[in-house]
């Protein structure tokens, strides 16, 4: 998988490909998909939600350029498979799912795993977790028109976020870095993720 789709598409950061050789992607998907883990598809969890394509963990990993021992803020927790990847990569991370059954499974399952680097939170993920923030890092798995107003006040500054934003019926990764107060936005390409759901995000 690191191999073929993710050096062959252009993946260069090494932490983001070390991490993702260490991630067992298999024990994040129902042992009936367990077959398909490393092929380069994104995979039902469940409640209309998935686990993304290897190369999308993997663009949105290098993207926010994580660093060890930064604190990560991420929203839309799924599988866990994307907190762990950053887990790996020597991050703090702080992750908040909406969903009651796949928040407590990748709770059972990060733990059982010995992420415990890895903190979750249930609870509407466009609302951010502010007692915790701010973040160097706030990494959005879900596609929303718009950076959600209380995440902007929980990133750090300096501070990146990293998000899909839909654009004219599509969807784009971007990257957004706050300096001195300043935004300043960077499209790193197509992307394909499901809605974000919640108070700043799209209607239900």
């Amino acid at each position: 998988m690191v191999r073929d789709q993710l050096e062959g598409q252009g993946v260069e950061d090494k932490r983001v490909l070390t991490a993702m050789a260490r991630v067992r992607r298999h024990l994040f998907v129902d042992q009936a998909l367990q077959a398909q883990a490393y092929s380069s598809n994104a995979l039902p969890i469940g409640y209309g939600q998935t686990i993304s394509q290897p190369i999308s963990v993997a663009r949105m990993s290098q993207a926010l350029q994580v660093q060890p021992g930064q604190r990560i803020l991420e929203v839309g927790t799924g599988s866990g498979y994307q907190a762990a990847v950053l887990a790996e990569m020597g991050a703090e991370v702080y992750s908040v799912e909406r969903i009651q059954a796949l928040f407590q499974a990748a709770l059972d399952r990060l733990t059982r795993l010995r992420y415990f680097q890895v903190k979750l939170k249930l609870d509407d993920g466009t609302l951010g977790w502010p007692e915790e923030g701010p973040y160097e890092r706030i990494l959005l798995t879900a596609s929303g028109p718009r950076v959600p107003e209380p995440l902007a006040h929980q990133l750090a500054d300096p501070g990146i976020l990293v998000m899909p934003l839909e654009d004219d019926g599509g969807q784009r990764i971007v990257r957004i870095r706050k300096a001195q107060d300043r935004w300043f936005k960077q499209d790193m390409g197509p992307a394909r993720f499901v809605s974000l759901i919640g108070a700043y995000g799209c209607p239900r």
